[in-house]
């Protein structure tokens, strides 16, 4: 059990990065449309659409991925708690 919530907890880590990299990138110009760019536009535009349907921007600032890193962190903690009880 220890091997599966590592491995949880690596991923969800991953995906984490994955996510500070492609906020990262809109502060460049063009960098979304690099083949990096592409790729994680793929992986986190499907995660980060339904936080930005529900938290509003403020003027220029996307604060819903801060809310998803933060969505992410507690399900590490979920794990932990959840693999905790076996």
């Amino acid at each position: 059990m220890d091997v599966v919530l590592r491995s949880l907890e690596g991923l969800i880590q991953l995906y984490s990065y994955a996510l500070i990299a492609y906020i990262l990138m809109s502060w460049f110009p063009n960098a979304r449309e690099s083949r990096i760019g592409q790729f994680l536009t793929k992986i986190c535009e499907p995660y980060l659409e339904p936080f930005r349907k529900i938290i509003p921007s403020l003027g220029m600032i996307d604060i819903s991925p801060i809310v998803a890193i933060f969505v992410l962190n507690f399900a590490t903690l979920g794990l932990r708690t959840l693999f905790g009880m076996f």
